[in-house]
């Protein structure tokens, strides 16, 4: 069976969204979902977890010329499932056990039997919860807001 243009696309926002979330989840709930999982495929290491350096670039203004604005601890592990699958797995900081989970979850959600339980067991709880998050960062930083044109406004000016 071949795919479609769009089941391609489909695919690759798919795993691009579940890679973002896996490598930013907290590594102690990653671990919880996975155990909670329950028996899942063996697979063997492609790369055992290692620890490195990035060059992180940044751009001023978000569209300016880039620049190195320093360098960032990651950890990378590879898989492959005993049925061929290979399933990679990047994380900021130095967290070995889960750079290989998110690379277990990387190589099994790319079987379709998978793809379902792991959305609904592990990256739907944790967008949930990086949503969560966001939204307490989003109302403590209002609450901090200041409306100048009321102060300008008070104060006579």
């Amino acid at each position: 069976m071949t795919s479609t243009p769009s089941q391609d696309t489909d695919a690759i926002a798919r795993r691009q969204r579940w890679l973002s979330l896996l490598a930013k989840a907290p590594e102690k709930r990653l671990e919880a979902l996975w155990t909670d999982l329950g028996t899942v495929p063996s697979y063997k290491l492609l790369r055992r977890p290692e620890i490195g350096l990035v060059m992180v670039k940044g751009r001023i203004s978000g569209s300016g010329a880039p620049f190195a604005a320093g360098e960032m601890t990651v950890t990378r592990a590879a898989v492959r499932l005993d049925s061929g699958e290979l399933g990679f797995g990047y994380v900021g900081g130095r967290h070995p056990r889960q750079a290989e989970i998110v690379a277990a979850i990387d190589a099994l959600g790319q079987r379709a039997e998978w793809r379902q339980p792991i959305e609904d067991r592990i990256v739907a709880p944790l967008a949930a919860e990086a949503e969560a998050r966001h939204q307490d960062i989003r109302t403590r930083a209002a609450s901090t807001k200041v409306d100048f044109f009321t102060v300008a406004r008070e104060a006579g000016t």
